[in-house]
């Protein structure tokens, strides 16, 4: 009896020493790899529109980016481009309090690479990370970040850290009022 007492202390023990220390992983300098706010930002790699170079997130370390998914088919994408693309303006040169700027990452579920293209003329989507692998609501990038509804978008800060998801409209400017510096 006194020595099944022993190995219970013992395992119990052992088991809050290991539950104290496995939960240190999660936060500060080594955040999990997720799409939950708090989590490093998954790699994204993926074809430009003109399929000639590979675009990947981690260019932008560095950098705030919004991750927008979206489609040259969808009508609230569309909608939401010109407050992504006035974004962009006002925070692509802004100077902020931690990074060296703004950037978007458009992923774009579209199965046509004409379409898609001609998507980011009319609606003047000026930033040059627009990246696809051509599989509408099959892409790996829509999966990875387990986006099942378009538009979808997560702002990551400089050290790749998911900072917030989903900001449409003026949230977006907001939250990134919150990171500029002031004047």
């Amino acid at each position: 009896m006194n020595h099944t007492r022993i190995l219970l202390a013992g395992a119990v023990a052992l088991l809050a020493v290991y539950g104290f220390t496995a939960g240190k992983g999660q936060s500060g300098a080594n955040p999990k790899v997720g799409t939950s706010i708090g989590d490093r930002a998954p790699e994204l790699a993926y074809m430009n529109a003109d399929s000639t170079k590979v675009l990947k997130l981690s260019e932008l370390r560095g950098k705030y980016v919004l991750i927008d998914f979206w489609a040259s088919w969808c009508g609230p994408c569309r909608r939401e481009n010109p407050n992504v693309v006035a974004a962009f303006q006002k925070y692509s040169k802004a100077k902020f309090k931690e990074g060296k700027g703004f950037e978007i990452f458009s992923v774009s579920l579209d199965k046509s690479r004409a379409a898609w293209k001609q998507a980011i003329e009319s609606d003047k989507l000026a930033w040059k990370y627009h990246v696809s692998d051509l599989k509408a609501w099959g892409s790996a990038a829509a999966g990875l970040y387990g986006v099942h509804s378009i538009p979808a978008s997560f702002l990551v800060d400089p050290n790749g850290i998911i900072v917030a998801r989903n900001l449409r409209g003026m949230a977006l400017h907001e939250e990134l009022d919150k990171h500029v510096k002031s004047l």
